[in-house]
C-alpha cells in the first residue's frame, strides 16, 4: 500500500504534489490512501489522521518530509490498525540524519563533524576537530543553502566568532525544526548539476536528475556501482543517495535520504519511480 498525504481543501484526494505517484500506483495494482501530514506534524498522528488507511497491510511512505520523530509516532499509530511499514522507525532515522549514515559512506562523502544538540562551546569544540579551513553547515536532516552565505557556507572554521554568527542564523532559521545538532562538512568544490539515485534493499533501481535541477539528466558515464557494498550496508528498505562531480572529477556522495521523503524530479515519470518502489516490478 501507498500512504499519501491528504489534499488540505479535498480531504480524500491525494495532495496535489503526489497524485501522479498516487495514480501510477493505482495503475500498477498498488492500493492507495491518504493521511493527515498536518496532523502528524502537529503530534496528531493517530484518529482522524489515519482513519481512511485500510488496516493490516504493509505500506511505504511518499510525503512531505516528517522527523524522525514524527515518523516514529506515526508507524506506532498506524501499526495500531495492523499496518506495517516497510521502513521501520530506526531505519528511518539512519537514513534520514547524517549521523546515521556517514560513518558507511565516509571516504566518499565530504569529511564531516557534528555536535548533540545547539551549545556554543560544543559547536567551537566541532571546528577545532574538523580543523581550519571552509565549511558548510547544516543539521542532522537538512541545510539552509538557500541563505548560502549567512547561514551555509563557512569561509574559515578557525574564526570562531564569524562561525558562530552563521550556525546562530542557522539555528534562527530552522526553528523548531532543528533537527539534532550542527553538522559541519569540509568545504569542496563541485561541478555541475547534482544526480539523485533511489535504491531498494541496498540496489540501485533507478538514476534521476535532482530535483532542484529537473532538466539535467545524469551523465551517461555515471556509475553507483562502486558503492553499492556501502550503501547495502546500511540496510535501508528504500533510500536515495545524490551525487555530485567534484572539479578534480570524482563522484562524491553530497547525501544520503529517506526514499519515502525525497523528492521526485519532474522530469521523471511517476510510473517510472513506483515501479522502483515496487520490489516485485522489473
Amino acid at each position: 500500500m501507498l500512504l499519501v498525504p491528504a489534499d488540505v481543501l479535498r480531504p480524500r484526494r491525494p495532495d496535489e504534489h503526489f497524485a501522479e505517484e498516487a495514480e501510477a500506483a493505482r495503475e500498477a495494482g498498488i492500493e492507495v490512501a491518504v493521511i493527515d501530514h498536518d496532523a502528524v506534524v502537529r503530534g496528531r498522528p493517530d484518529g482522524a489522521a489515519i482513519a481512511r488507511v485500510p488496516e493490516g497491510a504493509d505500506a511505504v511512505y511518499r510525503g512531505w518530509m516528517l522527523s524522525s520523530e514524527q515518523y516514529a509516532a506515526l508507524a506506532r499509530a498506524l501499526a495500531g490498525r495492523g499496518v506495517s511499514m516497510r521502513t521501520s522507525s530506526e531505519q528511518y532515522r539512519r537514513a534520514h540524519e547524517l549521523p546515521g549514515w556517514y560513518s558507511e559512506l565516509e571516504g566518499r562523502t565530504p569529511e564531516s563533524v557534528w555536535t548533540s544538540g545547539d551549545d556554543h562551546g560544543d559547536f567551537l569544540k566541532a571546528c577545532a576537530a574538523l580543523g581550519a579551513g571552509p565549511a558548510v553547515l547544516r543539521d542532522y536532516s537538512k541545510s539552509m543553502k538557500h541563505y548560502w552565505h549567512e547561514a551555509a557556507f563557512i569561509p574559515d572554521v578557525a574564526d570562531g566568532d564569524a562561525s558562530w554568527r552563521v550556525a546562530a542564523r542557522f539555528r534562527q532559521l530552522r526553528g523548531d525544526d532543528f533537527a539534532g545538532g550542527f553538522v559541519l562538512r569540509r568545504f569542496e568544490s563541485f561541478v555541475g548539476a547534482e544526480v539523485r539515485t533511489w535504491w531498494v534493499g541496498g540496489s540501485c533501481r533507478l538514476v534521476t536528475a535532482h530535483p532542484d535541477t529537473p532538466e539535467h539528466r545524469p551523465d551517461a558515464e555515471f556509475d553507483p556501482a562502486a558503492v553499492e557494498a556501502a550503501v547495502r550496508a546500511l540496510d535501508l528498505p528504500f533510500a536515495t543517495v545524490d551525487f555530485a562531480r567534484r572539479d578534480d572529477g570524482q563522484w562524491r556522495i553530497i547525501e544520503a535520504g529517506d526514499g519515502q521523503v525525497s523528492d521526485r524530479p519532474r522530469s521523471t515519470p511517476a510510473a517510472e519511480l513506483i515501479a522502483a518502489v515496487n520490489p516485485g516490478s522489473s
